[in-house]
């Protein structure tokens, strides 16, 4: 199953037992969410390319106790409605869901315009926003249900992969060590989980123990675990499709920085993304492959 898919699943299931939930959409998902529509009336609104009376509208709803989902795409719900987050929702105090389409160039077939590689930094930027990124339709399905409901603007990035690695206890805010090492850490969240581990496989060929730490819920993020395992091996990686600048990378620098030394590294994006392709090959021309994740661990 997609994880839009399953956007539109849980919604429905959620829907049909909480009465508050109301999603609210710019004409992205209409027909995959015609069923939480027909189950739910008067808690769909499709308000077209709209997006930032969307986040006003959103906002207004959760003032008067209603629990608002906002979907549509990464670059107009963060980028373009930036202020109306930061104002409507932040400042007044209010808790809301995003669920985000096309992070990072997940839309990579639609290129660079439809791009968005500054999401992490910008929603972890406002006072009391969460930032999560699932990379499989159960951990999307259990995070929200955990976290829905709360006091907090949540920013859920949805992306197209999936890392199809089997992950048995999904706790918001925890990370999971999917695999022991001694010799590195790699730190790595949403779809690539699976190319890290076959880069483990690849490194542990040659003699090098690498342990894999996944991490959904990128703020808050799950210090102890962290610390403890970079402590431990001394040398940590970072992937992640996002800028190198204020995403999980650095969050895991600001909280290693003490470890006297930790070497720190990243697969991240430094500059627009060029072109068009599909999704697995411009992720393997970024280094985003297997290969490339083990070159750079043998790199420092």
């Amino acid at each position: 199953m997609k994880l839009r898919q399953q956007f539109a699943d849980t919604m429905l299931e959620v829907g049909k037992a909480d009465q508050d939930l109301v999603v609210l959409v710019s004409d992205m998902s209409h027909f995959l969410l015609q069923p939480f529509a027909q189950a739910c009336p008067g808690r769909f609104y499709n308000l077209g390319i709209c997006e930032q009376s969307i986040v006003g509208v959103a906002a207004g709803l959760a003032k008067l106790g209603f629990k608002p989902v906002i979907h549509t795409m990464a670059s107009f719900l963060v980028e373009r409605c930036y202020e109306q987050l930061k104002l409507d929702f932040c400042h007044q105090g209010l808790g809301g869901v995003l669920v985000a389409l096309g992070g990072g160039f997940d839309n990579s077939t639609l290129g660079p315009t439809h791009h968005c590689y500054s999401d992490f930094a910008l929603m972890k930027a406002l006072p009391g926003a969460r930032v999560v990124y699932p990379g499989s339709p159960e951990e999307f399905d259990s995070l929200f249900r955990q976290c829905y409901r709360d006091p907090f603007l949540t920013y859920f990035r949805v992306p197209v992969s999936q890392h199809g690695v089997p992950l048995s206890d999904i706790t918001f805010g925890q990370g999971v060590k999917v695999a022991p090492g001694e010799h590195c850490t790699i730190i790595c969240t949403g779809p690539h989980l699976r190319a890290c581990l076959d880069a483990r496989d690849i490194l542990g060929a040659e003699g090098i123990s690498v342990e894999v730490l996944y991490i959904h819920t990128i703020q808050p993020l799950d210090v102890p675990l962290v610390l403890e395992s970079v402590a431990r091996t001394g040398k940590v990686l970072v992937v992640e499709d996002h800028m190198d600048r204020g995403g999980l990378s650095e969050e895991v620098l600001r909280v290693t920085w003490g470890i006297v030394g930790a070497r720190c590294d990243v697969v991240a994006l430094n500059g627009f993304v060029a072109g068009y392709g599909r999704y697995e090959a411009v992720s393997r021309r970024l280094g985003f492959s297997a290969e490339g994740i083990a070159e750079r661990v043998k790199a420092r």
